[in-house]
């Protein structure tokens, strides 16, 4: 297994300085939000894709990928009744994917919850194949780049559709393609009803990446979950791709998060708590 940091709790910081921060704790990667480095990708130039790909193989850390997809630009939805602002969003779903690919990262979390919320008077299943089209449509693309795309199950706060890792599976399924995969998050496995261990071992086909946070929205040891048997889990597993930490209570400072987080995942892997 490998480690990385999510880079938004690291707020005001240039991406490089991020980089710096995560090899000096130990970590393998970083991953990015896009949104914290503008506010489309499409203004990215290819001069400095280039640079945040080089920055990062000086600081010898990896870019795990991106998360955070369509926060930024404004009007982004992935399933919405209105066609204009589906195809929208899947054009732009696409130029993430170009995105990841240019600066090195091999894989992308799709949360956005609510970008993906059943839309008010939208039927279930309408918003499930509007879904699974812009899906169906990006896979293709990410195999070709190389990129890996993960459908993140979140928790029923968050949005009303796809909260549980069976559900997931179920998407993954339908597309049907080898670069459409699963992330587990262990904030949002704590909100179904099967134990996390269970959850990684049913999810085992499926697995390509984690994201590492306690149920209190901080760090990995910064509350009371337990990541004992879930790294004993992943283990029995076989997982062998990244961690990440992802928090979303930025208490008490970047550094502090980062090599405290670092510190618990590393005990825990060992089975030391």
């Amino acid at each position: 297994m490998k480690f990385a940091i999510c880079n938004e709790f690291c707020q005001g910081w240039s991406i490089e300085e991020v980089f710096r921060l995560a090899a000096d704790i130990g970590y393998d990667g970083v991953e990015i939000a896009p949104f914290t480095l503008a506010n489309s990708v499409t203004q990215i130039p290819p001069s400095r894709r280039e640079e945040i790909r080089r920055m990062a193989e000086i600081a010898k850390v990896e870019i795990a990928g991106l998360h955070w997809l369509l926060v930024k630009p404004d009007g982004l939805y992935i399933n919405h009744p209105d066609e204009k602002i589906r195809e929208m969003t899947c054009n732009y779903f696409l130029e993430l994917i170009k995105f990841c690919a240019d600066i090195g990262g091999k894989g992308m979390v799709i949360g956005s919850p609510k970008q993906r919320n059943v839309h008010p008077g939208l039927p279930k299943r309408k918003a499930w194949a509007y879904l699974k089209a812009t899906f169906q449509t990006c896979a293709a693309l990410a195999q070709e780049k190389g990129v890996t795309l993960c459908i993140e199950p979140l928790g029923r706060a968050d949005t009303n559709l796809i909260n549980t890792h069976d559900e997931a599976i179920r998407m993954i399924q339908e597309v049907n393609s080898p670069n459409f995969r699963l992330i587990l998050d262990v904030k949002a496995m704590c909100d179904e009803t099967w134990p996390i261990p269970d959850i990684i071992r049913d999810a085992k086909p499926y697995l390509a990446h984690v994201h590492a946070n306690d149920a209190n929205l901080r760090g990995p040891g910064f509350g009371d979950t337990d990541f004992v048997p879930i790294f004993a889990a992943l283990k029995k597993i076989g997982y062998n791709g990244y961690v990440s930490v992802e928090v979303f209570d930025f208490k008490p400072d970047p550094e502090t998060i980062a090599s405290k987080s670092y510190e618990y995942l590393k005990k825990a892997q060992a089975g030391l708590y």
